[in-house]
């Protein structure tokens, strides 16, 4: 495929990309043959970037869509655009229908509604763009062009949407050249990240930024190829990237992150993340987000005055944070995104996102007499070398007196017992620290952190009557699955909550009575421990002096916590990594006193796997009058290589196998 030549440093039209030869609008469309499946085909998806010197840029974003039947018609017939109105500015400058006989019907781009765009726990002020496009058919060709100014930052985003932002105006600012509100908060610099993968086919997709030649640019594409050029024009360098024929992306089920394992080009202006942690620290401390205020002093002084040590002070204060300020985002205006809100305003409103609740925490530990900052994190995928801020989520980071710096985060830990949530175990986050800082990988959490335990003890009667009591034990990750029942549910539910897991093994379960052990609202106390008793009259099927019946713990009970559960088996081969919620250990071990003179007529069965993913050991066998069941799953990561799929398989299939058939005792 040819480069695209040296564009004038103007808007790039859609004349001059469809002058290079990607499409023209009267010449034939073969290329999308191939596509005649799809509902619609993207001939040309095209962005140019225009920087200044401050940062900012101006966007110009060019979509050529064909639409191939009805369906593709009804996908297409609003097109919509997310901007942040106090930080870009987002206008349609001119949509064209081209219908198959060759006619051509512009759309008035004056109908354009600009509307607060649909929120849900984040209030900021974001809006969307919406022109309706009436009568579309198939073989229609839908070409249009959106001018965009200003930045864009990833903070507290959804991947992949990157409009999105802060604000709080409920009608569009006026567009003004020189104003700030285009500015970049980290000023002078530039970055984007833009996917290359398609979930359309796309016949042409072509990235171009215009940058100061004097500023410093480095890029790096990901897993695939593209072409790539970058040319002189006056004082600027052009920086472009191109695709052709690009297929639509096959996912698997529970894969990774698609920016970690599709194509995507990241770019930027900043040298080192040891630039951005200077800066994210700077930028909150001139704002005096951690200053502190009386009431917050005197709450501090209340929760910590009975601890001895500095972990005491770290867990009292990061539980009381997570519990106690409730997750509501609402808009302070300019700088919401990057700059965290102050002592005063998240302690009085007890409400924020999550980097409001890092930020209090932060205030509370500094209270405390600790040394504490944010540090910014993606929640869901991988964050790469170069410094384009990929970044979705705020955490806290407190220095021990060891000089090692701790992650805590406030938001993914309400009623957990831990302090950093091991559901993002192997994640990637940039602290904000006065000695600046490189990425950070938060570690493994061993299994044994998240054990699940099921221990259960029943007698069998010969007309097929399952009576007894199990004892659930959980810990870490497996603890906050199981005691959500009753941190977030009503005490009058409880009960309810619990026999529904019964149920869920046969309808005729019946809870006859539950010890709780203790408290299970007061998470901090211990592990949760719960023993429960129940009869299941008709629980076995009946022959002539057969029964059959499976074991309980590998009946349906209590397969919430256990999210492996979920994960797609059937699969034999992975292309991409897979991700599970947590790393677990899970220990079930049942034994079943059989009516007297009955025999199990399957041969005891023992099975052992080990891979550096996973590994199980069990069995099931029959010792005198007694059935005994034993499992141990070992599941090692959160998230997992395609490669490690083969040891995680075999151990969880395994596992699961032992609950194909049912048991068959038979009466001697």
């Amino acid at each position: 495929m040819k480069l695209l030549p040296l564009i004038p440093l103007t808007f790039l039209t859609v004349t001059a990309f469809l002058a290079q030869g990607c499409y023209t609008p009267n010449a034939p469309l073969e290329k999308t043959d191939q596509y005649a499946k799809y509902d619609c085909v993207n001939l040309l998806d095209s962005t140019h970037v225009e920087v200044k010197e401050n940062g900012s840029g101006t966007f110009t974003i060019r979509k050529i869509i064909k639409v191939q039947n009805q369906a593709g018609a009804l996908r297409n017939r609003i097109i919509k655009y997310d901007y942040d109105p106090l930080t870009a500015f987002a206008e349609f400058k001119q949509v064209t229908i081209r219908k198959a006989d060759g006619t051509t019907h512009p759309v008035d781009v004056k109908k354009t509604c600009d509307y607060a765009a649909p929120a849900r726990a984040i209030y900021w002020g974001a809006r969307q763009i919406m022109l309706p496009l009436e009568n579309l058919q198939a073989g229609d060709i839908i070409d249009y062009e959106i001018s965009k100014k200003g930045f864009t930052y990833a903070l507290l985003a959804t991947p992949g949407e990157y409009a999105h932002g802060a604000g709080t105006s409920t009608s569009v600012p006026p567009l003004d050249e020189d104003d700030d509100r285009f500015v970049p908060p980290m000023q002078g610099h530039f970055y984007d990240i833009v996917p290359f993968w398609s979930f359309d086919p796309t016949i042409r997709k072509v990235y171009q930024v215009a940058i100061p030649q004097e500023k410093g640019v480095q890029y790096e594409f990901y897993q695939g190829k593209c072409n790539s050029s970058v040319q002189q024009n006056g004082d600027k360098k052009v920086y472009t990237f191109s695709k052709d024929n690009i297929t639509p992306f096959q996912q698997e089920p529970n894969m990774v992150d698609l920016f970690d394992v599709a194509p995507k080009l990241m770019i930027s202006t900043t040298a080192h993340w040891k630039e951005k942690s200077l800066w994210f620290n700077k930028v909150n401390e001139d704002y005096g987000s951690f200053e502190p205020t009386p009431e917050a002093q005197a709450k501090v002084n209340q929760l910590t005055k009975n601890c001895k040590t500095e972990m005491e002070k770290i867990a009292v204060l990061t539980h009381w944070v997570a519990d106690n300020i409730r997750y509501s985002g609402i808009s302070m205006g300019k700088g919401e995104g990057y700059t965290l809100h102050n002592t005063k305003t998240n302690f009085t409103d007890r409400c924020g996102v999550c980097k409001d609740k890092a930020a209090l925490l932060i205030s509370m530990l500094r209270m405390a007499g600790l040394e504490a900052y944010p540090a910014m994190t993606m929640a869901g995928s991988r964050i790469e070398s170069i410094p384009a801020d990929h970044f979705n989520h705020c955490v806290t980071v407190v220095k021990l007196s060891n000089g090692t710096y701790m992650p805590l985060d406030p938001t993914w830990v309400p009623f957990l017992r831990e302090l950093w949530s091991s559901a993002e175990q192997q994640q990637n986050y940039l602290p904000g620290i006065p000695e600046g800082s490189d990425l950070c990988l938060t570690p493994l959490s061993a299994p044994e952190n998240h054990y699940f335990r099921i221990k259960a003890n029943s007698t069998l009667t010969a007309e097929g009557t399952l009576e007894g009591e199990f004892t659930l034990t959980a810990e870490g990750q497996s603890d906050g699955s199981v005691r959500r029942t009753f941190t977030s549910g009503f005490m009058s539910e409880w009960y309810n909550a619990l026999e529904r897991e019964l149920l869920n093994v046969s309808p005729n379960a019946q809870l006859i009575s539950v010890d709780y052990g203790n408290n299970p609202k007061d998470y901090t106390a211990a592990p949760i421990k719960i023993t429960m008793k129940y009869i299941i009259p008709g629980y076995a099927m009946q022959g002539k002096s057969v029964l059959a019946f499976k074991p309980l713990v590998l009946n349906n009970l209590y397969y919430g916590p256990r999210s492996y559960m979920r994960i797609d088996t059937s699969l034999k081969y992975r292309k991409y990594g897979f991700r599970d919620a947590c790393s677990r250990l899970v220990e079930l071990d049942e034994t079943i006193r059989l009516p007297k003179g009955y025999t199990l007529v399957q041969p005891a069965r023992e099975e052992e796997k080990q891979s550096e993913a996973a590994d199980f050991s069990g069995y099931i066998r029959q010792e005198d009058d007694q059935v005994r069941l034993h499992h141990k799953l070992v599941l090692k990561k959160r998230i997992y290589k395609a490669a490690d799929w083969k040891g995680f398989r075999d151990a969880v299939t395994t596992h699961k196998s032992f609950a194909d058939q049912p048991l068959i005792i038979k009466k001697n």
